[in-house]
């Protein structure tokens, strides 16, 4: 995958760093700091422009962010009107659907500009921020390699490690396949996926191939 960085100013000096997603998504043009005093209407706006929020405060705090932009775009989501149509024929189900289809991606991209900033072995110098550095490592590879690079230090979203971090989760508690074998107690075996692969928590599909 083509590495991308991420630029801002800080102290009247230019900085950058590496671009992570996993998604492919370019890196915001514009970057400030955010934290704790900055209001979510605020960051709503922002966001909504495709500024990027650099996160300096709390991380949890960051994750309540997080929060109140789904609600402010869920608001914003209910008060469009429905499109009146006399008839549901082809052209007025695709028509719904890529309406659709764009409103998801616009989400996903307010919801992606909230930004941490990660060390070297992918920690994350904020109050409250969790251990992420196993995490991180299954979905980018073992730390030891940005030593390798001059840009060692790198910026994601939020709602990314999220994922990777529900994604650790996955892989370690497993995912119970009801088509395999099952145990002496008669649980079905579990299978652990990596970072990437595709978990099969609807089990229909399996079920036929089996």
């Amino acid at each position: 995958m083509q590495q991308h960085t991420i630029a801002w100013s800080e102290d009247d000096a230019p900085q950058q760093a590496l671009w992570r997603s996993e998604r492919g998504d370019a890196p915001p043009k514009r970057v400030q700091f955010a934290d704790d005093t900055l209001s979510a209407d605020a960051a709503y706006k922002l966001a909504s422009e495709g500024v990027g929020l650099l996160w300096r405060g709390d991380f949890q705090n960051a994750k309540h962010l997080i929060a109140a932009l789904e609600r402010r775009l869920d608001k914003r989501g209910a008060r469009k009107p429905a499109p009146k149509t006399k008839a549901s024929t082809p052209t007025d189900l695709g028509a719904i659907f890529y309406r659709h289809r764009q409103a998801q991606a616009q989400r996903a991209r307010v919801l992606s500009m909230v930004l941490l900033p990660f060390q070297v072995d992918y920690g994350i110098a904020l109050r409250r921020a969790p251990d992420v550095r196993l995490a991180c490592s299954e979905a980018w590879g073992a730390a030891d390699a940005n030593l390798k690079t001059e840009k060692t230090h790198s910026v994601a979203s939020l709602r990314e490690l999220l994922g990777i971090i529900s994604s650790h989760e996955w892989r370690k508690k497993g995912v119970e396949i009801s088509a395999l074998n099952r145990n002496k107690k008669g649980i079905p075996e579990r299978i652990h996926a990596h970072y990437g692969v595709f978990s099969p928590v609807r089990q229909e599909y399996v079920e036929l191939v089996r």
